[in-house]
């Protein structure tokens, strides 16, 4: 009995390390997906987020190319890391728009100013009504949305460099 008291420590240790190693080894995924891949985008018709791009409207995305639709904001560092890919995208012919959440004009000037302007559209989405409706979790995310306007597929954090030619794919598979 006294030898079992005195290995007990160790195997309690033990149990611990295995619990700590197998969340190490195979972290929880805690991605929200929207329920909205496969379904129409929610209607909406947004203002202008700055003077030189239009707003945006749902009906934008039904007119038979697929586009890219990026939900980005100005304090969203992420959003900064992934302007290089959305620059690429672009110079590659992709159209993207964008709905900046929670902005105002100068921000999204500066913004924009420093990190390039990729976006054909922009709309200002001030209250997130349509980025939750559009099942969007956080900033950045990207949808593909076909030239019917239904979504076909999202893209949840920021577009990296290896991400561009699946996006480029999942584009092509769109048509």
């Amino acid at each position: 009995m006294k030898h079992l008291l005195l290995w007990m420590p160790l195997g309690l240790f033990g149990v611990f390390f295995a619990v700590v190693a197998s969340g190490i080894i195979k972290p929880t995924d805690h991605t929200i997906e929207s329920r909205m891949i496969g379904k129409p985008l929610p209607v909406f018709a947004l203002p202008a987020a700055v003077p030189e791009r239009a707003g945006l409207a749902s009906a934008e995305f039904q007119k038979g190319q697929p586009r890219l639709l990026n939900i980005f904001a100005s304090w969203c560092v992420p959003c900064a890391a992934e302007a290089p890919q959305l620059a690429a995208l672009k110079q590659a012919g992709v159209s993207i728009d964008a709905i900046a959440i929670r902005d105002s004009r100068e921000d999204l000037d500066r913004f924009l100013a420093r990190w390039g302007n990729p976006y054909a559209r922009i709309g200002s989405d001030v209250d997130s009504s349509v980025q939750i409706a559009l099942g969007s979790s956080g900033v950045p995310e990207t949808f593909v949305v076909n030239g019917k306007g239904i979504i076909t597929y999202q893209h949840v954090g920021e577009i990296r460099k290896e991400d561009v030619p699946m996006l480029l794919g999942k584009l092509q598979e769109a048509l």
